[in-house]
């Protein structure tokens, strides 16, 4: 971006670019094209000076966010800028941003997406853009968390794998480095984006025989006499076999939950 500006002097020509620019004078390249000359009465004419301003990855994400958000209806929404790990997280600001959410972050991420386009599209070196806004993010978090532990204990229970729904790289990553720190416990991302999901298995051997301790009491309140008890003696001889059964089945290998080794070194993202 370049501009020509005349004031005074040098100095008031660079404030009045930095102003247009909206950043410091430091980080603009000047060209001072003609300077005021010393008269006998003092300075005659005028300064101008040719300014040259290349905005980073996260200011241009920063103004394509700011300019999709007003043409959505937000009044005045801001965007502060942070160094984090690999790239900048840009924090939205403003009176009613929280609408910019949307379901379970989903038209955050949207915007997340096409400001990281915006920013990247000048050259092939990728510069991460990250956006929260009302400290989403941290209060989701907290929310997958939760799930992952739930659903291993759903996988413990009932000895089977637990899918997920499909979620996105960054949710799935919090979902695999939770499920990695409980005992027992394995992860792994299957399909294709946008629809890729986490399936999560236990690695613990269940007891046989829980069908037919079930059955056996629905028998002790069916079965109150001599011959209902010889009845249930037989009914239990058969649950035993019925539990063996279902134990050599859970046993055999399911593809589904042909998890691999390891935890949360061997997921896949």
């Amino acid at each position: 971006m370049k501009q020509e500006f005349t004031a005074k002097t040098v100095d008031e020509a660079k404030a009045a670019a930095a102003k247009e620019f909206g950043t410091d004078v430091e980080k603009i390249t000047f060209t001072i094209l003609e300077e005021p000359k010393k008269g006998l009465f003092g300075m005659k004419g005028e300064a101008r000076v040719e300014a040259e301003y290349v905005k980073t990855k996260p200011e241009v994400a920063a103004d394509y966010i700011v300019t999709v958000m007003k043409a959505m209806g937000f009044a005045d929404p801001t965007v502060e800028i942070t160094d984090i790990e690999g790239g900048s997280l840009l924090e939205i600001k403003g009176e009613g941003v929280e609408g910019i959410i949307g379901r379970r972050g989903e038209t955050l991420d949207s915007l997340q997406y096409l400001a990281s386009l915006a920013a990247n599209r000048a050259d092939k070196n990728y510069y991460r853009i990250a956006t929260d806004c009302c400290g989403f993010r941290a209060k989701r978090k907290v929310q997958l968390e939760e799930l992952a532990r739930k659903m291993v204990a759903k996988a413990k229970r009932t000895g089977r794998t637990v899918a997920l729904e499909p979620m996105n790289p960054y949710e799935r990553r919090i979902i695999h480095a939770a499920v990695s720190e409980i005992e027992n416990a394995s992860s792994r991302s299957v399909g294709e984006e946008p629809y890729r999901k986490v399936l999560i298995s236990t690695t613990e051997r269940r007891e046989g025989g829980y069908r037919g301790r079930k059955n056996d009491r629905n028998g002790d309140r069916r079965n109150g006499n001599r011959k209902g008890g010889r009845r249930r003696e037989e009914f239990k001889a058969r649950s035993l076999d019925i539990s063996s059964s279902f134990e050599k089945d859970y046993k055999k290998p399911k593809p589904e939950d042909d998890m691999g080794a390891g935890l949360y070194s061997k997921i896949e993202f």
